[in-house]
């Protein structure tokens, strides 16, 4: 038995759940690509597959398998593009995981141009604000803003996100405009607080030299974005958001604008994969696709001399 080409077989039949369509994408005697299947599970002595005479359907031992021969065949087909005329024109699966803002407000909108230049890749692209693990979710690369912590990932600064401080008009006439950070205390603040670690992030304001670092009172906390922002849009009270996502809303009235002669800390835009995915064509082209992206978008581009890398960034 081809071990490899059962593992294409079984990919294969599990996308196109039957052995028929499977037989038929592949070009294969159905009578091959069950003997193959069958080879399979009796060389690994599991049940691959549940069979009935109308549907086929994956067992848990064959959930986990599949996840393992997606990861195996992208390797080798990465291998391949490494070696061969197709690293200028890249191909397969790409699953990219970006912020639920980031993603809905920059990335998708740009996709076209990006299907434009690499037409043969297939995009899976999860939004969410919470950190997923590359390795365990076969994740091939993810954008994320901020500190850094996984030492096993290799990153790419890509871009850097500005902060502003709103309100809705609604809010403003109930409850008044602070006229300092300090009085923030006395303000109904929306927290964005941690999906990994549940902690509430403190707001930071800088104005000539002086800091205010503050942890917010508040009656709710948020962990995603686009709720965070719909929070601030109720009345719910004073935000903190990323520039690029508020500009929109700031010209059409439904925020305005507070302690604008503060400025909060800036956070870094990077690119994350893991140290396995660094020779392929696809994971290549769509970092350095993004990079681009962010350094035309002026909410998002870095300085010219942006700040010393961490020790967990490298050049791509």
């Amino acid at each position: 038995m081809n071990k490899l080409q059962a593992m294409e077989v079984f990919v294969q039949v599990v996308d196109a759940g039957g052995f028929t369509r499977a037989a038929d994408a592949m070009q294969l005697p159905k009578a091959t690509v069950s003997t193959l299947i069958q080879a399979l599970e009796g060389a690994l002595a599991v049940k691959l597959l549940h069979r009935t005479t109308r549907h086929v359907s994956v067992t848990a031992d064959g959930a986990a398998y599949y996840e393992r021969c997606l990861r195996i065949l992208s390797d080798v087909r990465e291998a391949e593009e490494s070696l061969s005329r197709t690293r200028l024109s890249p191909s397969g699966r790409l699953r990219v995981d970006a912020p639920t803002g980031l993603a809905s407000d920059v990335i998708v909108p740009a996709l076209p141009q990006f299907f434009e230049q690499y037409p043969d890749i297939q995009l899976e692209l999860g939004c969410s604000d919470r950190p997923v693990d590359l390795i365990e979710e076969g994740v091939d690369c993810a954008v994320r803003g901020g500190a850094l912590g996984d030492s096993s990932l290799i990153a790419r600064r890509v871009g850097i996100l500005h902060f502003v401080t709103c309100a809705s008009p609604a809010y403003l006439e109930r409850y008044g405009r602070p006229g300092h950070p300090n009085e923030l205390m006395h303000h109904r603040c929306v927290n964005y607080f941690s999906a990994r670690t549940g902690k509430i992030f403190d707001w930071d304001f800088t104005r000539d030299g002086e800091r205010v670092q503050v942890a917010l009172p508040g009656h709710i906390a948020l962990n995603d974005s686009n709720a965070y922002i719909a929070a601030g849009i109720a009345g719910l009270g004073i935000v903190q958001m990323a520039n690029f996502m508020m500009e929109p809303m700031l010209k059409d009235g439904r925020f305005e604008l507070l302690l604008e002669d503060w400025i909060s800390d800036p956070l870094p835009i990077h690119v994350v994969y893991p140290q396995n995915r660094h020779l392929s064509a696809k994971v290549r082209v769509f970092v350095e696709w993004v990079a681009e992206l962010f350094s035309n978008h002026p909410g998002m581009r870095l300085p010219k001399m942006p700040a010393r890398a961490t020790p967990l960034e490298v050049a791509l």
